[in-house]
């Protein structure tokens, strides 16, 4: 009998948290770069742009789009 391990699937839920969850670590990465460029212009610090970043509105639009990312993506990876 041949042993090999074969890896194991991630459930559709924890994969779909998985994905979710790098696409709001990009959107979030990608509005801190631009933030603190912004405000260290005029002299503010990395901690100002953290919290300038991290609003409700900014979470809401984070797991809008990070819903809407993971939707396009299985639509995509069941169509190809």
């Amino acid at each position: 009998m041949d042993h090999q391990k074969h890896p194991r699937k991630l459930a559709p839920v924890w994969r779909a948290i998985v994905e979710m969850s790098f696409i709001i670590f990009l959107f979030y990465s990608n509005l801190l770069m631009g933030e603190f460029s912004r405000a260290n212009e005029h002299g503010k610090s990395l901690t100002f742009a953290i919290q300038d970043i991290f609003t409700g509105a900014n979470f809401l639009i984070a797991m809008i789009s990070a819903l809407a990312g993971y939707i396009v993506f299985e639509y995509l990876r069941k169509k190809l």
